[in-house]
């Protein structure tokens, strides 16, 4: 998709989606409210037009840049500020799709690698990793296997890029792409056993935040001239967020989050995200509904779990599971149409690159160097050569989950992470004894 690489490349056998072999009843959390945001620029964004080092790609020709009366634009912007769910039926969405003129939908994957994958399933993937690899397929191959098959019918070139974020080299900064140079992956089978093939090499980490994936989806948005792309976003778990925290206050993460949507919604492009595992997803269902200040609504969150869950034919389940995902895609597509943002060129990207996959036992340092800067240390660092003893010291005092946070949260077995990780597990990550007190640590 963006079609600039190589097509000839054989697929592999599709797969079967089992029924989860456990059923999992969404807990209620409490509400997340935000104040209202105002967006600025974002100032990691340049206006250079981009050259890769490989294959030079070449746009398809798309409609003049016609402009929009500011009196209209803003009538637009408010009829499509939050669109419904129409369709009842898989079937009634691939018609309002055709019936839009689309005729071509480019699917990019984004995959969450984050630490929690290893307990969230605990309820949801009868406590196994969320990545877990075996006969039958995780619900992240699911997923993927899932909406690639409904959208194959839209998609010309089979090519779909696929990255990775929240591991030990990506963090919450960047994302890696599934192939060196970013190759893109040839239809959904292919992604589905690269996947497996990267995962084995991973270190999960984290915290999570999703601005890195969608300004990646934003980047190649804009580098294909304008042309309609869906992101689909696939994780386990929602925007970090510190329990300390004052309700209305966004943590780090979820600025960069919504700055990131929010920007999306000047570029034609539909952000899916699949929420897998045992959640929660309070959080998620207001970015949802209730983000404001953008040109539409571009943002969709469907709880892959709960659909999944239920006690009817498989195939009922992904046929719903799809439709959830995809009914909000025909009125969004019509808005970039209205808007008049599709088929433009906007001059200005995202300047971050990915990164190349992750290699088996990278340097540490070097993966250290890619944490977040969101967590900052209260001292300046010493310039020289830090001794090997007070390394591992510092190494000590960090969550082993995140690789960010100070450890401030003990269990009672006497293992000790930072309280983002660890208020909402079950056991131990360490020991994998069930969690019956936690204690602050000051």
């Amino acid at each position: 998709m963006g079609g600039r690489f190589s097509k000839s490349r054989q697929r592999s056998a599709s797969w079967d989606s089992p029924a989860y072999a456990q059923p999992y009843s969404p807990q209620g959390h409490p509400s997340y409210n935000s104040q209202p945001y105002i967006p600025q620029d974002h100032p990691s964004w340049n206006s250079q037009p981009y050259t890769s080092q490989g294959q030079p790609y070449t746009p398809q020709g798309h409609p003049s840049n016609a402009y929009v009366q500011p009196a209209v634009k803003h009538k637009l912007q408010r009829r499509y500020s939050r669109i419904a769910d129409n369709y009842a039926s898989l079937e009634q969405v691939t018609e309002a799709l055709a019936g839009a003129g689309l005729e071509s939908s480019n699917l990019i994957v984004g995959i969450d690698f984050t630490k929690s994958n290893e307990w969230t399933g605990a309820r949801s993937f009868n406590h196994r990793s969320l990545h877990h690899l075996g006969e039958s397929p995780n619900p992240y191959e699911q997923a993927i296997s899932i909406i690639g098959r409904t959208l194959s019918a839209f998609d010309d070139d089979n090519l779909i890029p696929c990255f990775g974020f929240g591991d030990a080299s990506t963090h919450d900064q960047q994302v890696f792409s599934f192939y060196p140079e970013d190759r893109l992956c040839y239809g959904f089978e292919e992604a589905l056993r690269r996947y497996r093939e990267i995962v084995p090499n991973l270190r999960l980490a984290g915290p999570t935040s999703f601005a890195p994936i969608i300004e990646a989806a934003v980047r190649i948005v804009e580098q294909s001239g304008g042309q309609y792309h869906v992101l689909l976003i696939i994780a386990d778990g929602q925007v970090t967020r510190s329990v300390d925290l004052e309700e209305g206050h966004l943590s780090p993460q979820e600025q960069m989050t919504i700055d990131a949507i929010v920007q999306a919604s000047e570029y034609p492009l539909s952000i899916v995200l699949v929420g897998v595992g045992d959640g929660p997803w309070d959080m998620m269902r207001q970015f949802d509904d209730n983000i404001p200040a953008r040109s539409f609504d571009n943002f969709q969150f469907v709880n892959f779990t709960e659909i999944m869950s239920k006690n009817v034919p498989v195939s009922r389940k992904e046929t719903e599971f799809a439709l959830a995902a995809l009914m909000e895609i025909p009125s969004q597509y019509k808005a970039t149409q209205d808007l008049q943002i599709l088929g433009r060129s906007r001059g200005k990207m995202p300047d971050k690159l990915p990164r190349p996959p992750p290699i088996h036992n990278d340097n540490y340092d070097g993966q250290r160097r890619a944490r977040s800067e969101s967590f900052k240390t209260s001292f300046e660092p010493y310039g020289g050569s830090a001794p090997p003893v007070a390394k591992d010291k510092w190494d000590a005092q960090i969550c082993p989950i995140c690789l960010t946070n100070p450890k401030d949260l003990a269990f009672g077995c006497g293992h000790q992470t930072c309280c983002d990780c660890g208020q909402n597990m079950e056991t131990c990550p360490i020991c994998r004894s069930e969690i019956t007190t936690r204690i602050k640590l000051y």
